[in-house]
């Protein structure tokens, strides 16, 4: 493990921006960005378009490790380049921000008020090729619709047992557990997820890291036990769906935790905007959740 990553993710000040939307919702993306259908005529080309959209990102002036301390990268990103460099190693070696992989494969059908993550049989893959590209970490979601003790611990149990395969590999996995908001039971959700977050977290060995990645709770500084556990190297957030503004006025309220926003980062940002105007307003948006996350 690369011990700087580390370093930076335990402490540096700022964010983690999520540039790991994968194949279902790429033509939404690409439309908030000002690119619809026409502009790709198979699914190969929507993927250049959002490469290109990411690449233009990750090489603004204002996009670096100041402020963006990490990326969550889908990997089709990974495996491509960025100015000759492979996108991972542009991060690290170029901007200085520390590079996660996306590594599940979307989510499986509703039970229990939860929906798990489906099989992963390329996880060994994954976790060696990130280990080639210098990735630091990974991240892997499931999403909790209601507060069902057994679906939540299901879901808990899961990230896990994968997490701790990853950590084997070398890698620091980031666990999402998402809290659907527009659950009528979101806080009761929240609860039983902490108690068994924590729970899972005594269990790790004191070589066994991992992070975070949470939806904005409704009580604030509910995860402060979380957020100053010894196993858990940082927790993150996920705007869920709020807008920039909400995303960033919830999370002002919770200590120590930071942003890793996709949405609400690439709020404002087209392709028909000159690089000045691009990066004007990336860096409004950067600076934005950057003063959110160190409050």
């Amino acid at each position: 493990m690369n011990n700087e990553m580390l370093q930076q993710m335990r402490t540096g000040k700022g964010f983690i921006a999520a540039l790991d939307q994968s194949g279902g919702s790429t033509p939404k993306a690409l439309k908030l960005y000002g690119l619809d259908e026409t502009t790709y005529s198979n699914e190969a080309e929507m993927f250049d378009r959002m490469h290109e959209m990411r690449s233009r990102l990750i090489k603004a002036p204002s996009f670096n490790g100041n402020r963006v301390i990490g990326a969550i990268l889908f990997e089709m990103t990974m495996e491509r380049t960025i100015d000759g460099l492979g996108s991972a190693e542009y991060l690290w070696q170029k901007k200085r921000v520390v590079p996660f992989l996306k590594v599940d494969n979307g989510l499986a059908d509703e039970a229990n008020d939860v929906q798990l993550m489906k099989p992963i049989p390329e996880l060994q893959t994954r976790i060696a090729a990130a280990n080639k590209h210098g990735v630091f970490g990974t991240k892997m979601r499931s999403v909790i619709n209601n507060a069902n003790p057994s679906g939540v611990e299901a879901v808990v149990k899961q990230q896990f047992e994968i997490g701790k395969e990853i950590i084997a590999g070398g890698l620091v996995p980031i666990i999402e557990p998402e809290v659907n908001i527009k659950s009528p039971q979101k806080a009761e959700a929240e609860d039983l997820l902490k108690t068994l977050l924590i729970e899972y977290a005594n269990k790790l060995n004191p070589d066994q890291n991992i992070m975070l990645k949470l939806s904005l709770p409704t009580v604030p500084n509910l995860y402060k036990e979380l957020v100053d556990h010894p196993r858990i190297v940082r927790v993150v957030a996920l705007s869920g769906g709020y807008s920039r503004d909400d995303a960033n006025k919830y999370l002002a309220q919770n200590t120590g935790v930071i942003a890793s926003f996709s949405r609400a980062l690439a709020e404002g940002l087209t392709a028909q905007q000159s690089d000045t105007e691009f990066d004007r307003a990336l860096d409004t948006a950067i600076q934005s959740i950057y003063e959110a996350s160190i409050k």
